[in-house]
């Protein structure tokens, strides 16, 4: 995989006086990661901590809440490298995205747009080149085999 940078949080708003920001985490465990880079800038995550809706995290270099506010919607992210090693058939969410698709009888069938889960794992959403998008399970009969360079969905999951 490429070391392109890979979004863990985005900054919602600021949280108390000191600095501290209310983050949207898309990671499980955001304070394994000392520096992040937010808004272009390599900056020091001190803590993070449980909140209401999301987590609070204290980043070194913002002292006070106006720094905090202003950013409001910037992504925190991180090197690809810097994630931890997958076991076998695990994957990384961002390493799926724009992963073109093909059946299992070759036919080119778009790219990877979206992930989403609705409670029963994970379901790949894919955009055909006319616009028009179908979802698949991702689960191993309905996708045999993906990797850094392709997807292929069973015949029998395409729409």
């Amino acid at each position: 995989m490429s070391d392109r940078p890979v979004t863990l949080a985005v900054i919602i708003g600021a949280h108390g006086v000191t600095g501290e920001v209310r983050l949207k985490l898309f990671t499980d465990d955001l304070a394994r990661y000392q520096s992040v880079r937010v808004g272009g800038r390599d900056l020091t995550l001190k803590s993070v901590r449980a909140g209401s809706n999301g987590a609070i995290a204290r980043i070194a270099e913002i002292t006070d809440r106006n720094a905090a506010e202003a950013l409001r919607g910037t992504e925190l992210t991180v090197p690809r490298s810097a994630l931890p090693p997958l076991e076998e058939g695990e994957y990384y969410h961002s390493d799926l995205i724009g992963l073109p698709c093909f059946s299992t009888e070759g036919e080119a069938l778009g790219n990877v747009v979206a992930i989403d889960n609705f409670g029963a794992g994970d379901v790949i959403e894919i955009e055909r080149p006319d616009g028009k998008r179908f979802m698949v399970p991702m689960r191993a009969e309905a996708v045999p085999e993906w990797n850094a360079e392709r997807m292929v969905i069973d015949e029998a999951f395409v729409e």
